[in-house]
């Protein structure tokens, strides 16, 4: 998911200092790749300060060369935010060799995503990151609200959207992943969400009422019902860019008993706007926003 209206949001010191805020667990406050407005995106510095403001942590997953699940939203080392191995920043060329699939773990943990300013959030605190392991930022953030007397997190996890997908992929994929949450002990408190049908279909087929699921929609796909009709059951969550967000969408699915949570607000009257209108949550890069 990319969306990026930038708005000036917080003094350095309030980035700088860890804040609780004690939500409305009614609704669900999401940040986005664990609030990128803040913290480098996916990175479990980021996913703690996401759990500081009591939001749920959206990320995405990829898999490695030696089939490593990791958290990253995009399928190669990103040079928008990307050091190479000697700190020097990387090119836009550099990306093609530096796909996941083709490097190990070890391979991506060389490369630092946090020290490079990030041009669209001038805001991000700049810190030493690398794109983590799925499971080892489960334990980490798990580890962390307990220490820090927090509520137990809450996920949502989205599959990488730019692979060339096949139904092979997908079940090979959807099981890493369900392996992973269940033997963590995770399962109800995460959604799993995705634009293609057929991640959603996989974890219905597969793992059915093991973990919500949350239907991503484009800005292009305004039809509610011609979108539902695509799969061959009802998801928990309709997830909207929230450009198509209207009164009308939101009874539509509150009548047929799905929540609604739009993505990527990062506007504080768009935020009040959608709340009015009854959404059951927001997903925004800026978690004090929400």
């Amino acid at each position: 998911m990319k969306r990026t209206h930038h708005k000036s949001v917080l003094s350095v010191l309030v980035i700088l200092s860890p804040i609780i805020v004690f939500a409305q667990h009614g609704f669900d406050k999401q940040a986005h790749r664990g609030g990128r407005g803040f913290m480098p995106e996916n990175t479990i510095v980021a996913m703690k300060n996401a759990l500081d403001w009591d939001c749920t942590l959206e990320m995405d997953l990829y898999i490695t060369k030696d089939k490593q699940l990791v958290v990253s939203h995009d399928p190669y080392i990103s040079s928008v935010f990307g050091l190479d191995t000697n700190g020097h920043a990387l090119t836009k060329a550099e990306e093609k060799r530096l796909r996941l699939e083709n490097l190990t773990y070890v391979q991506v943990a060389k490369y630092d995503i946090g020290m490079k300013p990030h041009p669209e959030f001038p805001e991000q605190k700049k810190i030493s990151a690398i794109i983590p392991r799925f499971a080892e930022l489960i334990d980490t953030t798990e580890w962390y609200a307990k220490k820090k007397h927090l509520r137990s997190p809450q996920y949502n996890i989205q599959a990488g959207p730019a692979y060339t997908i096949t139904d092979s992929f997908r079940t090979d994929f959807v099981k890493k992943m369900m392996d992973i949450i269940l033997a963590k002990g995770i399962a109800k408190r995460a959604i799993f969400q995705a634009f293609d049908v057929g991640m959603l279909e996989t974890v219905h087929r597969d793992y059915p009422g093991k973990i919500k699921v949350a239907y991503l929609v484009g800005a292009s796909q305004k039809d509610l019902k011609a979108n539902l009709k695509k799969l061959s059951f009802q998801p928990d969550i309709y997830s909207p860019d929230y450009t198509l967000v209207n009164k009308a969408l939101v009874e539509a699915c509150h009548k047929m008993k799905m929540k609604v949570i739009p993505w990527t607000v990062n506007s504080k009257e768009e935020i009040d706007r959608l709340k009015k209108m009854g959404v059951d949550g927001i997903i925004s890069d800026y978690p004090n926003l929400l």
